[in-house]
């Protein structure tokens, strides 16, 4: 077999493989399902063949990298196998098939005649192997072929974000087909650490998605093995770009190879989700972005978190322990032959370097069936991912001078709210919580919670630091609570009502220390705002209300580019015990719209204007207006512009051309004008 040449019937093999969005002149299909190619240079067609698929270094057919097969009658499931299809005088056209359970990954593909007793194979080519949600077969089948949909073939996708009482959203560019992001996909495992040290085994496991799974949980973050994104939560994004300005992860994944496999500059939660889910749709793993709300971080692995307040009621950063106003993490949908069927759909991955397992940063895949029944000692990472979403709170008062903390109060209902998804085919928001946990504060979910606990041996477990018994039964005199009382927007004064109730039939005094501090969203404290103090009396069983208001000039300077806001009222209660009230802000930013001007046509120009207005009264300037959209915009849109305070004219109107085509073209040069609002 001498000067072969190789039809890989592209098309027809991408269309029934679901692998026709990639743009690639390479053969890409899915494991467990047959693809056509047809080669010539053959004297004799009908001869016998033998061909060979091998992948990753020093294959062999013991792990799995390497098989060697003839042709046969039928195609074999359990193993590569080849049916010819048609002959010709000089060409034969083959089925190839490849089991449910191989190793995905780029494979070589080689051909030898064994009538003629040549015993060096001629190459065919290179093609890669995906996992495949189509296959009954399959680790990752999912029979939803709506979901399939979805959860492998979507580029766009939604992300929800904000605290559990203001939940917003944005678009988010996968972009799992564009140009070059498989070949980085496939970098990326082989510049895991356990590709390093071991790379024959590690391409031998490449067939089980939650070790592929979790071994990309730890390469999107940087932390351990110079992955693809360095994480930051100060607040102070120089030397790289604010987690909140990416748009997509194709800009990420590409500046990452193309800086030689450098950590990206930066990264949060929601960056590292979006990101993986980039990955493993790409190879074939369903998977989705989950985002619980008011998320526990759990490091002492307790399942309760601790936090602490001084008596000015300043939330301390001085506790391990953290509650986050949301956290993103990953479901992968794919069977757990390792736990068993009940243990089987979705399963939890999270690439945000929060605490080692297994020695590096990496979580995952923790069953979510098992979070939800408490089965916590089960892999991987499951007594971690219990806690996001279902700890008990403790609120400490801590006296600096004497080192004495004071219980405030204890929840066990404040944890895990309003865990949310994309809908399937909308661009609507699902909740899941009830996929998590039993509905909150019932007796199923405490005896869940209590099962837990006994399973990690904390159930008898002496703890110094725990509440007493006396301290969880007090009951407070006085109730709080703020009050929203205007437009939650950046640029407009911030207005909020504290109320305040007392609860017993004798007047109460209360003395009040307030606080407002900019924070990350994890709600770390960055810069205090503003703060007052009021003393009041509440006649019995009444409720008196304050006004407070917080002018844009006082927090405008000290605002993150997270936009939160933590507002405390301590309450000392004469002859009583504290209250802490306290609420999570999440300034919207102002809006930006969109129209299509006309009608949109594939390969035809499209007229789109993008309208801004200034929502301050002084004018702002090195502002980027920023665009990207798949097959739409080639790259990212960027226009520099800046805008006049409110009341000025608009002086002109750019429009920006798009082609369908995947190219972008302009009308005019697009200027900067100094306007109210810039079109």
């Amino acid at each position: 077999l001498t000067g072969l040449s190789t039809n890989w019937h592209l098309k027809e093999n991408a269309r029934d493989h679901h692998t026709s969005k990639f743009s690639s002149k390479e053969l890409i299909v899915r494991r467990g399902q047959t693809f056509i190619l047809t080669f010539n240079g053959t004297e004799h067609p009908e001869q016998n063949l033998t061909f060979i698929v091998e992948t990753g270094p020093k294959p062999s057919k013991l792990a799995k990298t390497q098989a060697t097969f003839g042709i046969s009658s039928t195609v074999t499931k359990e193993s590569w196998s080849a049916v010819v299809q048609s002959t010709s005088s000089s060409s034969v056209t083959i089925s190839i098939s490849s089991p449910p359970n191989a190793v995905i990954g780029r494979y070589k593909l080689s051909v030898q005649s064994t009538s003629s007793g040549s015993s060096s194979p001629a190459s065919l080519g290179t093609f890669v192997l995906l996992f495949n949600p189509w296959s009954s077969g399959d680790d990752v089948f999912m029979p939803n072929k709506a979901e399939c949909e979805e959860y492998v073939l979507e580029e766009f996708g939604i992300i929800f974000a904000g605290n559990k009482n203001h939940i917003n959203s944005f678009g988010w560019n996968f972009g799992q087909f564009q140009g070059d992001i498989l070949n980085i996909c496939l970098s990326m495992m082989d510049r895991s650490l356990n590709y390093r040290q071991d790379p024959v085994t590690d391409v031998s496991h490449r067939n089980d998605p939650k070790y592929l799974g979790r071994v990309l949980s730890a390469m999107v973050n940087a932390n351990d093995d110079q992955g693809v994104l360095l994480g930051n939560w100060s607040g102070n994004y120089d030397g790289g770009k604010s987690p909140s300005s990416w748009t997509g992860s194709g800009e990420i994944l590409h500046n990452w190879k193309k800086s030689g496999f450098k950590p990206v500059r930066y990264g949060q939660c929601w960056v590292f989700a979006a990101v993986l889910t980039t990955v493993l749709r790409c190879l074939g793993i369903p998977t989705r972005t989950i985002t619980n709300f008011s998320s526990a971080h759990d490091a002492d692995g307790n399942l309760r978190v601790d936090e602490f307040y001084d008596a000015d009621g300043n939330h301390l950063d001085r506790a391990a322990d953290s509650i986050w106003n949301f956290h993103v993490w990953n479901e992968s949908w794919f069977s757990r032959s390792d736990l068993g069927p009940s243990y089987s759909g979705w399963q939890v991955l999270d690439a945000t370097p929060q605490e080692e397992s297994g020695g590096i940063y990496q979580c995952g895949p923790a069953s979510r069936n098992a979070i939800k029944e408490g089965d916590v000692d089960l892999d991987y990472d499951c007594p971690f991912v219990f806690a996001e979403v279902n700890a008990d709170c403790m609120y400490w008062n801590y006296d600096s001078t004497t080192g004495k903390k004071t219980l405030i109060f204890s929840k066990s209902t404040i944890i895990g709210q309003s865990i949310s998804t994309k809908a399937v085919g909308r661009d609507d928001r699902v909740d899941v919580t009830n996929d998590y946990k039993y509905e909150e504060g019932s007796t199923k979910e405490r005896e869940i919670f209590k099962k837990a606990r006994k399973k990690l041996g904390l159930e008898d477990k002496f703890d110094p630091t725990a509440p007493t018994s006396q301290e969880i039964d007090q009951k407070p005199d006085i109730s709080g609570k703020f009050k929203v009382d205007g437009p939650l927007e950046v640029g407009k004064n911030l207005s909020l009502i504290l109320v305040l109730a007392n609860l017993q039939s004798d007047a109460k005094t209360v003395h009040v220390n307030m606080t407002a501090w900019s924070t990350v969203y994890t709600r770390r404290p960055v810069h205090e705002i503003w703060k007052d103090s009021i003393s009041v009396t509440l006649p019995p069983k009444e409720e008196k209300q304050f006004p407070i208001k917080i002018p844009y000039t006082e927090y405008q300077q000290q605002l993150t580019t997270d936009n939160t806001i933590q507002v405390t009222a301590l309450c000392h209660v004469e002859g009583g015990i504290q209250v802490l009230v306290q609420r999570d802000i999440t300034l919207d930013n102002p809006s930006i719209d969109i129209q299509v001007l006309g009608e949109a046509k594939v390969n035809k120009e499209v007229d789109v204007e993008v309208t801004f207005t200034n929502p301050i009264d002084v004018e702002v300037t090195d502002c980027v207006l920023q665009a990207e959209g798949n097959d739409l915009l080639r790259g990212i849109l960027e226009i520099e512009l800046w805008l006049r305070h409110l009341g000025g004219q608009i002086i002109g109107q750019n429009l920006f051309s798009c082609l369908s085509s995947g190219t972008t073209q302009f009308q005019s040069k697009i200027h900067a004008y100094p306007c109210s609002k810039f079109c």
